[in-house]
């Protein structure tokens, strides 16, 4: 989880221009929504489905489409010192003004479709505690049919974001529905360079009607635009310069079509898949694999390396080689089912840490630029584009200079997820590392990259 406040100067809008934010790829509205695939519009706090996704509403409904707003929390705790208003009066006060910005997304035109919302008032801020509150409320909401989910960003930052994000996303993948999922304090925090996963996203282009809507909506929200009084408590929540942020001709989102899976599901994913079979893969009994991780061993340029990082050790089969040629290995894997297995291999190598994280947002806590050998070999297909560019960028940082980046993937379809293997490989293209080792063959393809500097580069 990153860390911030909404104090922070954070990152200002101009860098976000000049990166190109709205110059992405179009969101099409006819491939979204329409009078027969109505959207469910998740927030967390009144104001975050206006700051977010007001556009989209709007041009939903005058497309004809319904749609349904459900607001998790009254958003009670955005002022918890403030000396005028408590939270129960706080919590009246935003509901009335999420009814006021919903009324002024409401198209009233010929063939409008239908808005309707509810409010859960479940705890501001402990979202994560409720989800079979807000779980029960979406499928009920989504019961009838296909729908577009449309929720905040699930590692936008803050933690009811994240958890109602994260909900949303295992929903789509187990029900079908697409997902787009907008960014809010993300924009604050993040920065154009160091997060590269905003490339891959999409834009919703606003026209003059749909800006001037976005803006009324946004003024309604009075307690968080503005000062509640004079005290310094009560100060208006959303800054100036964070507003800047969702002034822009066009709204961001991250889409995610009905079908396809990503790392929201990971570690569920493959907990299942060891569960009914230990070794899913055959590491221990197929040729082929003893045969591709005899080749990966030999590709290594270095015979010893110093700190090696693994990811995606699985059962700790390729583990097992890897520290007899490392002073330590940190072994990773999103399955705690498959690092329990990797743990019985591994015992007796006290340099060997095993570690449980769903890449790439749950980084390892390693320092920047201290590992020599960082392996991603048969995962980069189980994420999507904007996250594997997160894992390779995350990779290039942990490097050492002169480090190794080594990468290994299966080169026939793989069903389900958004990539394939050619794809994950082309990806590490742009990172500025000089190829060290290329070994392709009809099944796999194995690259070993080399970071410039230090006594090899």
């Amino acid at each position: 989880m990153v860390s911030f406040t909404h104090l922070d100067p954070g990152t200002e809008e101009t860098l976000w221009m000049e990166a190109g934010v709205t110059k992405l790829p179009a969101l099409v509205l006819d491939d979204i929504a329409g009078v027969s695939r109505p959207l469910v519009v998740l927030s967390a706090h009144p104001d975050d489905e206006t700051l977010g996704a007001a556009g989209l509403i709007h041009q939903a409904l005058r497309a004809g489409a319904a749609v349904h707003v459900i607001v998790a929390t009254a958003g009670e705790a955005s002022h918890p010192d403030s000396p005028t208003h408590s939270p129960e009066r706080l919590a009246g006060i935003r509901v009335d003004e999420l009814a006021r910005a919903l009324g002024e997304l409401t198209p009233h035109s010929p063939g409008a479709g239908t808005l309707t919302f509810e409010t859960l008032g479940l705890p501001d801020g402990q979202l994560a505690q409720h989800q079979p509150d807000v779980e029960s409320a979406i499928r009920k909401a989504t019961a009838n049919g296909r729908v577009m989910l449309v929720a905040p960003y699930r590692h936008d930052g803050h933690t009811d974001h994240d958890a109602l994000g994260t909900l949303a996303a295992s929903l789509a993948e187990e029900l079908g529905h697409g997902l787009l999922e907008y960014p809010i304090w993300y924009w604050h925090w993040a920065t154009p360079e160091r997060n590269p996963e905003w490339a891959h996203w999409r834009s919703l282009n606003l026209d003059v009607d749909t800006t001037r809507a976005k803006a009324r909506a946004t003024a309604a929200h009075r307690s968080q635009v503005a000062p509640l009084s004079d005290a310094p408590q009560d100060a208006a929540l959303l800054q100036e310069t964070f507003i800047q942020h969702f002034q822009r001709s066009g709204e961001t989102f991250r889409f995610t079509p009905p079908g396809l899976r990503d790392s929201a599901t990971a570690s569920a994913t493959f907990d299942g898949l060891y569960e009914h079979r230990p070794d899913p893969w055959d590491y221990l009994g197929s040729a082929y694999e003893r045969r591709k991780r005899a080749i990966t061993l030999a590709s290594l340029p270095r015979s010893r390396y110093g700190a090696v990082m693994e990811l995606g050790c699985s059962i700790g089969v390729l583990s097992r080689d890897l520290a007899q040629r490392a002073d330590t290995l940190l072994a990773v894997d999103a399955s705690r089912v498959a690092l329990e297995s990797a743990a019985e291999r591994m015992a007796g190598f006290n340099h060997v840490v095993l570690r449980h994280a769903v890449l790439p947002h749950e980084w390892p806590d390693v320092k920047p630029g201290s590992q020599d050998l960082v392996v991603v070999s048969e995962i980069g297909y189980f994420l999507a584009a904007d996250e594997l560019d997160l894992l390779y960028a995350r990779c290039l940082e942990a490097l050492s200079a002169g480090g190794h980046l080594l990468l290994c993937h299966w080169l026939h379809p793989v069903r389900g997820w958004p990539m394939d293997g050619a794809q994950v490989h082309a990806a590490a293209q742009g990172l500025g590392l000089k190829t060290k080792v290329l070994h392709r063959e009809t099944d796999f393809v194995l690259e070993v990259l080399e970071k410039p500097g230090g006594h090899n580069g």
